[in-house]
């Protein structure tokens, strides 16, 4: 794998506007983090992808993880940046080599959108995102630079979830289990900048995102629940107990680059 650092500093360098991109502010932003035998998640992973594993408590394992935040002032850049949207959204993903760029990618099973900006999304890039209806309970202390509330409670035809976290208020400052160094934590599981799916037609697509490092604090479960792990078989409901990791940040800025394009064989 190229040096660390170095790739961060690259998938930080400034992008053209392109006038479909989106622009959001992310809050309430949490990063839960399983670390799963590889073979509960090769079905679901179109073969151009390979499947790292890391050496976690001696075994090897692959890493996915379920991602809950607050849209706010979620806008098109250029096309009308004066319609400005807020809703929850919940992303479900596989951390994944691209086999044509060695680049390290991410897979994602779906969304859930607490908007009906969902349906012409579906319909104009046959993207693989879902209606829900979501509850927030947050409260954050800012003098403490932590929570002392996280709680989402989604209701979705396609993945229920329920999160309860607490904040523990330390700072992500050394290496996770499994990871080299810090840098190589954030650029793996923070920093995937391109992520791919199958489209609701089955071909795979692709869509990329720019945003600043984090600056998480570490997390830990109160209660976790995610249904479409556990209709997939992934996790058990004693296993989502039980994560890799959590990180929480209270506010982070993100660009989608869309529109989402089909990839070529």
């Amino acid at each position: 794998m190229r040096d660390a650092a170095e790739c961060l500093e690259r998938r930080l360098a400034p992008r053209p506007v392109r006038w479909l991109d989106i622009a959001s502010d992310l809050e309430h932003f949490a990063l839960i983090t399983y670390a799963v035998p590889p073979e509960r998640l090769r079905p679901h992973i179109a073969e151009r992808f390979d499947l790292p594993t890391f050496d976690i408590d001696g075994r090897p394992r692959a890493l996915l993880s379920v991602v809950p935040f607050v849209d706010t002032a979620f806008h098109f850049i250029r096309l009308a940046p004066f319609a400005r949207f807020r809703f929850g959204q919940t992303n479900y993903r596989v951390y994944v080599v691209d086999r044509r760029t060695g680049e390290h990618v991410v897979w994602f099973f779906g969304t859930t959108l607490g908007s009906h900006l969902v349906w012409p999304a579906r319909w104009l890039w046959r993207i693989p995102w879902y209606y829900a209806r979501y509850t927030t309970e947050v409260d954050y202390d800012a003098a403490a630079r932590r929570y002392r509330r996280f709680i989402y409670r989604v209701r979705s035809r396609w993945a229920d979830a329920h999160v309860d976290i607490e904040d523990t208020g330390q700072p992500l400052s050394s290496p996770l289990p499994g990871f080299r160094d810090l840098e190589h934590t954030l650029l793996i599981l923070t920093h995937p900048v391109e992520g791919f799916f199958y489209r609701l037609d089955r071909t795979v697509g692709t869509y990329s995102v720019s945003h600043p490092v984090m600056s998480p604090t570490l997390g830990a479960p109160r209660r976790l629940h995610f249904a479409l792990l556990e209709r997939h078989g992934v996790l058990s409901p004693d296993e989502m107990q039980t994560p890799h990791s959590i990180l929480l940040t209270p506010r982070i800025s993100f660009h989608i680059h869309m529109p989402p394009r089909r990839c070529r064989d």
